[in-house]
């Protein structure tokens, strides 16, 4: 019997309520509280919209129980969803969900992969994916790929032919909450390969009950008996910090609290080339072609997302694979001799691409990765010069040569770390605080400048089109490093001339230059209908014939439906103060008009 779930059911829980009666005794409901929205808002999430199961769609996208066929090799064996994908795209997960046969993974692992998504989005999530996409911190943001969460398993096993079991709990979803899947995937894989089916069948009941993953909101989450808590993060937090509260009345049935749904351990994952993370940020940074060369997927997978975030706050706008195989739909896109590699970062761990890729200009080499309290040989710093020639020690194999002076005291802070058998926690912590300091130093000349380009709020007259942003000038930036520079904030002393020059021609820059302007250009709409609520429309009517009234109120009403479209970061009760004194101007009309002004408008 196939697994259960969005489609197969959709027919079968007309009232949804009558889930909330299951296993009411053994499982404790799902819970939320939700912390005040950061400024320019009102958080009304239209959860009271939702149909059945799209709670459980807006966190996953289905769950895939994928086998290995003497005959067909890996195949998709259940899949709660099995209209989801193309063949294509599920052969390609099929693939990705199991490690390349020379990596000898027996026993269990975890890792990640990520794919382009296709365009089957539930009309019914379209707003709550906008309202979460509004509020999520940038790494969190949804884009156009899908997460694959694996749960691989392989043992001997003598009845089969091939004297192997070998099988992937897959976990699909849009969103890139990397550490809660894989705690959610240890409570329900180990079940789901001693039980089989039916417990997946009750895996996904849990789920779409859950309260939608709103960023802001601390959740209680109920899955097979186990209740886990969790914070969505938002925009709006400080960066390096974590506010999940403690709640001894709420807590008590808590089984696991996690701090972070997202972040991975970096001093874990840069263990086996730490004296080389500052040069791995100034290459993350300028959206260079990387490449991780790993014994295994759950290395290579760990590895590649703890690059991505290093360049934390700003969002990484390139591709990213965190694994990577000769069978995915983009394997000759991203290997041809043609042209020079995408920004894009790769983990492998096929010693194929060791020869496929060595034209790539900056490879990375990770061995097994030790435990924090180890001090390996291999993490001599190598003299990176020839990149044809890949040993299997690792390091990284580049002829790049680095912007900044070397930072001596953070590898001499983490060594002792090492030595003094430092917590992997508190290692963690301090080059994540490193990574944040060394981004924000960067980032805060491009934030300031491009701040002076908003016109003053002066400049805005209600009867007017808003102002335009000036345009971003490299030179008038340029200007402003001498004095206001990154030298103000960081000790780190060498060529940040050439460093912002190289970044203002990247991916990162692009992409974080869209974001900030479009947010600026809403904020100027906002303050251009603040302005408008602040004006008495009756008064000035009335020196205007009916024809230019009706004029005035067509405009406006195409500002409220902008308003409410984009979520312009407006005051509380600005756009019902607007809608009001729409109101006031229609009545004062002749009732025929008033019959056609309040007619809904046509989209």
């Amino acid at each position: 019997m196939a697994l259960q779930g969005p489609e197969e059911l959709g027919e079968q829980v007309e009232e949804p309520e009558d889930l909330d009666d299951q296993d009411a005794s053994s499982i404790s409901p799902a819970e939320e509280i939700t912390l005040p929205p950061g400024p320019g808002g009102e958080d009304e999430p239209e959860e009271a919209l939702l149909l059945p199961w799209d709670r459980f769609s807006t966190w996953l996208h289905c769950i895939c129980v994928v086998g290995f066929d003497l005959e067909l090799g890996q195949a998709v064996e259940d899949e709660n969803n099995p209209n989801s994908f193309s063949l294509f795209q599920k052969t390609s997960i099929c693939y990705l969900s199991f490690p390349d046969s020379n990596s000898g993974c027996l026993g269990d692992t975890q890792f990640c992969f990520r794919f382009r998504q296709g365009s089957n989005r539930k009309p019914s999530l379209g707003c709550f994916l906008e309202t979460t996409d509004r509020d999520a911190p940038p790494c969190l943001k949804v884009r156009g790929h899908y997460y694959g969460y694996v749960y691989f398993r392989q043992v001997r096993d003598k009845s089969l032919k091939r004297g192997y079991f070998q099988k992937s709990l897959v976990l699909i979803s849009k969103l890139p909450y990397v550490t809660f899947f894989h705690s959610l995937l240890k409570i329900m894989a180990p079940e789901y390969f001693e039980k089989q089916e039916p417990c997946l069948e009750a895996a996904c009941n849990d789920i779409d009950r859950w309260p939608t993953p709103h960023p802001g909101r601390i959740l209680t989450l109920p899955i097979m008996g186990v209740v886990i808590k969790i914070r969505i993060p938002t925009c709006y937090d400080k960066p390096g910090t974590s506010q999940l509260v403690q709640s001894a009345q709420s807590d008590s049935q808590v089984s696991i609290v996690l701090p972070t749904i997202h972040e991975v351990d970096l001093f874990r994952c840069f263990y086996p080339v730490f004296f080389h993370i500052q040069m791995l940020w100034e290459l993350v940074l300028l959206g260079e072609a990387l490449v991780v060369m790993a014994p295994s997927p759950a290395e290579s997978s760990d590895t590649v997302l703890a690059l991505v975030s290093c360049i934390s706050p700003l969002r990484y706008c390139s591709d990213f694979r965190p694994y990577f195989t000769i069978h995915d739909s983009e394997f000759k896109e991203y290997t041809t001799r043609t042209q020079a590699p995408p920004s894009v970062i790769l983990g492998v761990t096929n010693p194929f691409f060791a020869k496929t890729l060595q034209h790539w200009p900056h490879i990375i080499r990770i061995g097994d990765m030790k435990q924090a309290g180890e001090m390996a040989k291999q993490m001599k710093v190598k003299k990176l010069k020839n990149l044809k020639t890949l040993d299997s020690k690792p390091g990284v194999y580049t002829a790049y040569k680095p912007y900044l002076n070397k930072d001596e005291d953070i590898i001499k802070q983490l060594q002792k770390g090492v030595q003094q058998k430092r917590p992997s926690a508190a290692q963690n912590a301090i080059i994540r605080r490193y990574f944040l300091e060394l981004t924000q130093s960067f980032m805060i000349p491009l934030e300031r400048y491009v701040a002076s380009l908003m016109p003053l709020q002066k400049s805005i007259s209600p009867w007017k089109s808003p102002p335009q942003l000036r345009p971003f000038i490299q030179q008038d930036f340029m200007k402003t490093l001498e004095k206001a520079g990154p030298q103000l904030t960081s000790r780190l002393k060498g060529d940040w001339i050439g460093l912002y020059r190289h970044f203002l021609k990247s991916s990162n820059f692009d992409g974080w230059f869209r974001n900030r302007r479009r947010e600026m250009t809403q904020k100027l709409e906002a303050l251009h209908l603040e302005a408008l609520c602040e004006e008495d429309l009756q008064q000035r009517v009335q020196k205007h014939s009916e024809v230019e009234t009706v004029d005035l109120v067509l405009k406006l009403k195409d500002k409220l439906t902008q308003a409410e479209r984009e979520q312009l970061p407006v005051r509380p009760g600005t756009v019902a103060k607007l809608r009001a004194h729409i109101e006031a101007v229609i009545l004062a009309l002749p009732e025929d008009l008033q019959g056609i002004l309040h007619k809904p408008s046509t989209p």
